[in-house]
């Protein structure tokens, strides 16, 4: 069973920080992509943030230079530190990876959400 928690969020006024941490837990053979997504009310899911094994990362145009995405292979994890936060950060946040368990191919694995708002 491969799971990912996730942990932090919360209230934050505008102008604050907060910062996101996963864990990947299981029988895990490899992890690819790792990153983060979010859903505000009404709105569909949209990618945030991802980070591939190597390094390589992608920001949505919206947080760039805000947030910093950040993993480490060893512990199985990936953080997203975010900064000068505004009210249209509002969402429920979504830890997602590619993983590959023993015997099977890659698939999508998401979290469970956790919420994070903004007041202005």
């Amino acid at each position: 069973q491969v799971q990912l928690v996730e942990s932090g969020g919360g209230l934050v006024q505008a102008g604050g920080s907060l910062r996101l941490s996963c864990v990947a837990s299981g029988r895990i053979a490899g992890i690819n992509v790792m990153g983060w997504y979010r859903q505000a009310p009404g709105k569909q899911r949209e990618l945030v943030a991802a980070i591939a094994s190597g390094g390589s990362t992608n920001y949505a145009d919206s947080v760039k230079g805000r947030f910093t995405i950040s993993r480490d292979n060893v512990k199985r994890t990936v953080d997203l530190q975010m900064n000068s936060l505004k009210p249209e950060d509002t969402a429920v946040y979504y830890c997602h990876a590619d993983i590959r368990r023993y015997g099977t191919a890659y698939n999508d694995y998401w979290g469970q959400g956790t919420q994070v708002t903004v007041s202005s």
